[in-house]
């Protein structure tokens, strides 16, 4: 018979997984919202679709569930800052979160980031709600690349950059 797992244990081994950071973005208006992820996915490319977990606890899930659309905005090294205010860091909430960047409205009518390293506009397909989190299936509907090749990650308890011959940098 196994023996339950360790809280502390698991939380330690996960951030052992390096994993690319990224804002998920919801809403319209003034119910604009979003938060930082790492557990974003690729989950089919033919059809194209993602995944994401959603801890329901969060303030944008209630956002999500009603509007059924959201923006998955892969960070660059340089976006440390607005990675920190869409975690709520500083104590922002909503619209907040999207002071001092530049958005723009996506076909499903999510906020997308302009110089995000990807910005991809996604339609709920399906949720899938266990224990604590939620777990969200998107439809992809649009995608923009840029040619920006730093991305952020979060390894360890701390952003990081890769650089080029893929040192890991804090």
């Amino acid at each position: 018979m196994s023996q339950p797992c360790d809280l502390i244990d698991f939380r330690q081994a996960m951030r052992m997984l390096a994993g690319g950071v990224s804002v998920i973005t919801v809403g319209t208006g003034e119910d604009r919202t979003g938060l930082t992820a790492t557990s974003v996915t690729s989950l089919s490319a033919s059809p194209p679709r993602l995944m994401t977990c959603i801890n329901k606890s969060a303030s944008a899930w209630p956002i999500l569930s009603e509007y059924r659309s959201f923006g998955i905005n892969l960070l660059s090294a340089e976006q440390t800052d607005l990675a920190n205010r869409f975690a709520g860091r500083g104590g922002e909430k909503g619209l907040q979160r999207y002071e001092g960047a530049e958005w723009y409205t996506a076909v499903s009518g999510a906020p997308l980031l302009v110089d995000a390293l990807a910005a991809i506009d996604c339609t709920v397909e399906e949720i899938i709600e266990r224990h604590s989190h939620a777990i969200v299936i998107g439809r992809i509907e649009a995608v923009k690349v840029t040619q920006d090749d730093t991305p952020l990650i979060y390894w360890s308890g701390d952003y990081r950059t890769i650089t080029h011959g893929f040192n890991i940098e804090r």
